[in-house]
């Protein structure tokens, strides 16, 4: 079917294949209806995702790179041994996004390629504490790659600990213990300072008694009995911030911040302290933790609630006082919240003011 002469610009109708119009060559905003074959769709299809690409769309971001490198770290004094496992991710945003957009790899470091700078930073440099490996990783790629744009790198650590043998900690052997998963964030944009997070994560805890939830919204879907006495077990998830990065002792601070936790979710050792609520033991832990480490700027908490049920055991003829129960393992509940100290918030937003005053400055001397 030849278009007609006097093409004219209108929208097609519901159902209707529509072809550019070969007089108008697509510069005008021409429809025709026709009998398009698939080779002429699948070309008007890739035309028209590459004009978005070039018109309609902004690419807001646009990062790559390796996870989950993992390796140990050795590290020997004499006849003593010291370890390090860790699981490392890095991300790099580069200044053009010209691989996507244009397919042209120039600018594009492999990502082979950064799986081997980490390890090569690992044995130049080892791995005195992770946070201080993720630093080291972000200004390798900053100060290398004047392509980079951005970098961000996560470490995590697995936990292993010296082995005891009679209360003697032995030269070279480790047990893990997996009592809670160290790792850490480091990322930074180019004239940017490098920011650090730590945190702990797959923290399992329990407490048998000083925890209930009562007193709360009931409406005609509420089943869930009211208990004032009841096991409160979970897995917390907890990061924090030290904004700019500092010369901090990172080990010292972890530790401290763990024993924060503990101190906060069980209380008193004689005694414990009695849990209302899931919502009020993450809020005590943060607060615990923001009283304690003055270095802490943000802290993020997540609690994930593994439920216990009493199982009734009358058709066995017995009487069960809470001494045997099953876990509930899906679903599960959880709660969160993030905290931070408001002089700190107020110095970020007034950063970010400035950076957005430069550059609307900028845009406007480049426009004149």
């Amino acid at each position: 079917m030849e278009p007609d002469s006097s093409c004219e610009s209108r929208e097609p109708e519901e159902g209707e294949v529509v072809q550019a119009c070969s007089q108008c060559q697509g510069n005008q905003s021409c429809t025709w209806s026709g009998t398009a074959s698939p080779a002429s769709i699948e070309f008007l299809h890739n035309c028209h995702v590459f004009s978005l690409q070039i018109k309609d769309v902004e690419v807001l971001n646009c990062e790559y790179g390796k996870n989950t490198i993992k390796f140990l770290r050795l590290h020997r004094e004499g006849k003593k041994h010291f370890i390090k496992e860790v699981e490392v991710c890095t991300h790099l945003r580069l200044t053009s996004a010209q691989e996507y957009l244009e397919g042209n790899n120039s600018l594009v470091i492999p990502t082979d390629t950064m799986k081997n700078i980490v390890l090569v930073l690992a044995k130049k440099n080892g791995i005195p504490t992770i946070e201080q490996f993720a630093i080291d990783i972000c200004k390798h790629f900053m100060t290398t790659f004047c392509q980079v744009a951005y970098v961000k790198t996560y470490v995590q650590e697995v936990p292993w600990q010296r082995l005891h043998e009679n209360s003697v900690p032995h030269v070279h052997s480790f047990i893990c213990v997996p009592d809670g998963i160290r790792f850490c964030e480091a990322e930074q944009c180019r004239n940017g300072p490098l920011v650090l997070s730590a945190g702990i994560k797959d923290l399992k805890l329990m407490k048998t008694t000083q925890s209930g939830f009562e007193g709360f919204f009931k409406n005609e879907h509420t089943t869930l009995p009211e208990r004032h006495d009841r096991i409160l077990c979970g897995e917390l998830f907890c990061k924090w911030s030290y904004g700019e990065c500092r010369d901090f002792d990172f080990d010292s601070i972890w530790n401290k911040i763990r024993e924060c936790i503990l101190e906060a979710f069980a209380g008193p050792p004689d005694c414990g302290e009695y849990s209302p609520s899931y919502q009020k033991t993450v809020n005590s832990i943060q607060m615990h933790i923001l009283s304690k480490v003055s270095q802490v700027q943000v802290i993020e908490t997540v609690l994930n609630n593994v439920f216990y049920n009493v199982l009734d055991m009358k058709n066995l003829g017995l009487t069960n006082d809470k001494e045997v129960q099953i876990p509930v393992e899906t679903p599960y509940g959880f709660c969160t919240c993030t905290l931070g100290r408001k002089k700190f918030l107020e110095a970020q937003a007034h950063m970010l003011k400035d950076e957005r005053q430069s550059q609307f400055l900028l845009t406007a001397a480049q426009g004149n």
